[in-house]
């Protein structure tokens, strides 16, 4: 069965939590405990309808404040397909929980209150999701029962996103506006009567058609090398195999490769996956290849096609989210790591903080602080194989870690 990742994002009180819960109790995911529990705790909190957010709320800090605190993933499946949503939190001070939460969504859901309309942290989702390029973007309008189903406010928010997508660098994005009630379940999984000026699907229908390609959708093929492995019996005493996970286009047996970043050529002789060969292997397949010649591959080279290889350098710009407390400053020292590999980083340069609410740039300034979105300078001790975000996502991606802490520090998008 095909699986549809989803991130969520929104504003504290958008009802995220509650959203999902109510996707869970319409598709009836919930288990029969689990309901029980929604059903006495929402009586004891003196409600006369069930409290959805409780059924993705796991800390004890979420649960008493009404608020997500941390990253959660839900699983739920339905007839023709199985989903898994990241709960992300809402709060400008978790920003950098949403950019991991939303790194490996295929599509987005941003809710917005009806009541409220665009805010600052609407700006700022809305961002996040160009940044990742996340090519499917639900703007799921909540609460209309509290503006009474209004048509007019529903074109008026989204009159304004629109003109947000206008200001955005990714064109790529497909935008799709739904006026729902998480609470009442107007437009989540069964159509609302109280929309008749709403000719489009239900959340849930719209998701179950999207495509679910896989967000490494690119048409260069990029092997990065796991491990070598070289088994320690006489049936296979010369077998030596590069084992990985293949990003990008298709890999054959016959094509001819380069090995990066000594650039030396040869060409696929098997494709293993266990006990079996294969002719050919598929994009996202894991699997270990031999090449025809005996040439050096160790753990961190990259096997590519000859005339689709990557920039190797020893200097890259890209766009950074700073997670840490103790701000970015340029002249700073940290480890990166890129796929497999890994080198020290220095930062050279920090050129720009981007406002994420697309009004500009602050350039030149002394330091990016936690949560901050910006653009950086790096030079590594070692050439590293790799590609701008746009064009592939698993080689245009990197972190940076604390070298004095080993905390994960920021995570960037190579320009």
């Amino acid at each position: 069965m095909k699986v549809l990742k989803i991130a969520t994002a929104g504003s504290v009180d958008d009802g995220k939590s509650t959203l999902i819960g109510r996707i869970l109790y319409d598709t009836k995911s919930l288990t029969d405990d689990k309901l029980e529990a929604i059903e006495e705790k929402s009586r004891q909190r003196g409600f006369d309808y069930l409290d959805f957010s409780l059924a993705t709320d796991g800390l004890v800090a979420e649960r008493e404040q009404g608020i997500t605190i941390d990253v959660a993933h839900i699983y739920f499946s339905t007839p023709s397909k199985s989903f898994i949503i990241a709960d992300t939190p809402g709060h400008i001070e978790y920003t950098r929980n949403m950019v991991t939460g939303a790194s490996t969504a295929q599509a987005s859901i941003v809710l917005i209150d009806a009541r409220n309309g665009v805010i600052e942290q609407t700006y700022r989702h809305f961002f996040i999701n160009n940044l990742l390029r996340i090519k499917d973007v639900v703007i799921a309008i909540n609460k209309m029962d509290l503006v009474e189903f209004s048509e007019e406010k529903y074109n008026t928010i989204k009159a304004e996103i629109e003109y947000l997508a206008s200001k955005s660098e990714y064109k790529g994005q497909n935008l799709t506006f739904i006026p729902m009630s998480a609470l009442q379940g107007d437009n989540v999984v069964h159509k609302s009567e109280n929309t008749p000026w709403y000719k489009g699907e239900t959340l849930m229908h719209h998701l179950e058609r999207l495509d679910t390609e896989d967000i490494n959708d690119a048409s260069q093929t990029r092997f990065p090398v796991q491990t070598v492995i070289r088994p320690k019996t006489e049936e296979y005493h010369d077998f030596r195999g590069y084992a990985g996970k293949l990003y990008g286009g298709d890999l054959a047996v016959g094509d001819e490769v380069a090995v990066l970043p000594s650039q030396t050529k040869s060409k696929v002789k098997t494709i293993n996956f266990f006990d079996k060969e294969f002719e050919t292997a598929k994009r996202g397949s894991s699997v270990t290849i031999t090449l025809e010649d005996n040439v050096n591959v160790s753990r961190g080279d990259m096997l590519v096609k000859v005339n689709e290889e990557p920039t190797i350098a020893k200097e890259l710009t890209a766009t950074i989210c700073w997670m840490d407390k103790e701000p970015l400053k340029a002249s700073q020292k940290y480890y990166i790591k890129h796929g497999v590999n890994d080198a020290q980083a220095k930062v050279t340069q920090l050129s720009s903080i981007i406002k994420t609410d697309f009004s500009g740039i602050e350039e030149n300034p002394s330091e990016l602080v936690l949560n901050q979105i910006g653009d950086i300078q790096l030079k590594l001790s070692k050439p590293l194989a790799f590609d701008s975000y746009k064009n592939n996502k698993s080689n245009g991606s990197f972190i940076l870690i604390d070298p004095k802490s080993n905390n994960t520090v920021g995570v960037g998008f190579i320009k």
